[in-house]
Order: C-alpha cells, then structure tokens, then sequence
C-alpha cells in the first residue's frame, strides 16, 4: 500500500471517537478484546469491529498468545504520521 492510501486509512480509522479511545488504551500496554470491552458500552463484536479496522489501517497490531490474541499500538505507523505532520509543518513555515 502506498504511503498516501496508507495515511488515508489512517485518518479515515481514527476519525472515530471509539477508535481513538481504544488508541489511548492501548498506548497503555497490550490487551485484548475482552479487556478493551470493558472500557466501553458496546458488544464485544462492535469492539472486534473497531479493532479490525484499526488492523487494516496498521495502527494496530496482534499477536497470539495461547487461547489470547493481545492487541498493540504499531508504533511505526504512528511515527511515520508524525514525520508527515512535522514535514507539512516545516513547509508552511518556510513558506513564511
């Protein structure tokens, strides 16, 4: 995927206020989705939902452990959209 669909599903992935929560859980340490669930009043379904999308996007990633699968932040995403964030920043200011 190229860097600029990437970034489009990045952005289209955390322009929800769910997915942006389950973000910051994350940014915590790993869980599952039975411990996200417990942060939010919706079915364990509807967060599976959430975290897919967030797989699709890269934002988040899983491993299994056992009978578990642990959900993580993919911090690599999460760097590159700063670089981008902070390139279009020192442009608009070499603009000045």
């Amino acid at each position: 995927m190229g860097e600029k669909m990437a970034f489009n599903e990045a952005f289209k992935a955390i322009a929800d206020p769910n997915r942006r929560k389950i973000l910051s859980l994350l940014k915590k340490g790993d869980l599952t989705a039975g411990e996200i669930a417990e942060h939010f009043d919706m079915q364990k379904p509807s967060v599976s939902h959430h975290l897919k999308i967030l797989k699709q996007a890269d934002l988040v990633e899983d491993r299994r452990v056992g009978q578990h699968i642990y959900y993580s932040l993919n911090t690599t995403v999460f760097q590159d959209l700063m670089s981008w964030f902070y390139d279009i920043l020192q442009k608009e200011g070499d603009e000045s």
